[in-house]
Order: C-alpha cells, then structure tokens, then sequence
C-alpha cells in the first residue's frame, strides 16, 4: 500500500533506532528526574515536533541539500552542536547550596523544555541526513507517491519514537521518586550529563555529511 514494502521491518528497525541514546534520550532523562515525568513529556512532544520537521523536510527533498552541500550542513551541524554544548553548561554549572537540599537542575517552564527538544532535535543535522538513507529503502521505485510515502512511514517512525519516549520518561521520573539519591551524588550526576552532552555535541560538530 502506498508503495510502501516490509513495514513490520521497518517498524522493528526504527524502534531499535530510538532505543539507542543520545541527545534526546538525555534530556528526556533529565529533565524527568530534576521536574518530574511532566517535564519529561513535555520534552518528547518537542522532540517529536523537531522530528516531524525533518520527516516533512526529506519528503520535499530539503534533506538532500543537506547531504548534498557542504555548507548548508555545516551551518546547521554547528549550530546544533552549539545549542547541545549549552545546555550541558548549564548541568556542569550546577551547584549545592545547601547540605541538605538536593542538586537539581533548575526547573524550566513546559513551554521551555518542550523548545529545548525541538531545537536539540530539529538542529541535528545528522537526523536529516538519517531520513533521507533509511526511509527510502522501503519505498518501492515505482511508489505512485514517493513523496507521500515518506511521510507515513516518517509519522510511524516518529510515533514509535514518542512512544518510547514517553516511557523512558515515566520509568526516569518513578526511578528517581523512589531512589533517594544524596546532594553530592546528584550533583556528580548533573556533571556527568553534562559532559556526555559535552561529547554529543563536540560529536556532532565533527560529524560528516556522509
């Protein structure tokens, strides 16, 4: 249907595909520990809206100017990487004020943190390019509507990965409701997202267009 072929391939493949962490993983993380499964959604929903501006990007073809030019992807790759190593600044800045109050990252409106997916995800390059290689290979060439295809299994795609989302974000808020953890091992643990936000976006600026 739709020129669309081996869809239970896809559906396993693109769920495995979100399993993997990464920057979205690690702000759904934490924000969901620090304010609270809320928060954590609320960062999904942005997530997914920066996917589905990539989904509608790769059908109209703008991907392939990122996969083609050098330039246009450098533009956006730095960018992107620039706003990732910010917000891991902010986690690294965190500090414990009181012995017995416990390190948190400071609380952001919804509205905030549902931006902060969207940028961390619609600023990466490397998502774009990730469309433009494995969507098609489940268009048949002789689809009656390529462009139209894309779309379905990119909304699949991206509803698999809300999905996931939205758990990784309930089990984080549960785990770290019940887990107690000390002042100065929250603390370490901001640091060490921090720096692995650090890694992704120095990862992301010396990525390649292919």
């Amino acid at each position: 249907m739709f020129g669309i072929h081996d869809l239970p391939l896809f559906i396993v493949s693109g769920l495995l595909l979100n399993i993997m962490p990464g920057p979205d993983s690690l702000l759904i993380m934490t924000r969901s520990a620090t304010q609270g499964w809320r928060a954590g959604v609320a960062a999904t929903l942005g997530i997914g809206a920066g996917t589905m501006i990539h989904v509608l990007a790769a059908a109209l073809g703008l991907s392939a100017i990122l996969s083609t030019s050098a330039t246009a992807f450098m533009v956006v790759k730095y960018v992107g990487a620039a706003y990732i190593i910010y917000m891991a600044i902010g986690l690294l800045r965190s500090k414990r004020t009181d012995p017995a109050a416990v390190v948190t990252v400071p609380p952001l409106p919804y509205a905030k943190i549902f931006a902060q997916g969207f940028l961390t995800n619609v600023l990466n390059p490397k998502v774009a390019v990730f469309f433009l290689a494995f969507v098609p290979q489940f268009i048949a060439h002789d689809a009656p509507s390529k462009a139209l295809a894309f779309v379905i299994l990119g909304c699949i795609f991206n509803l698999n990965g809300m999905l996931w989302c939205t758990s990784l974000a309930l089990f984080t808020a549960q785990a770290s409701a019940r887990i107690k953890v000390s002042p100065g091992v929250s603390l370490w643990l901001n640091r060490v997202t921090g720096g692995l936000f650090i890694w992704l976006g120095v990862k992301l600026a010396l990525s390649k267009p292919n």
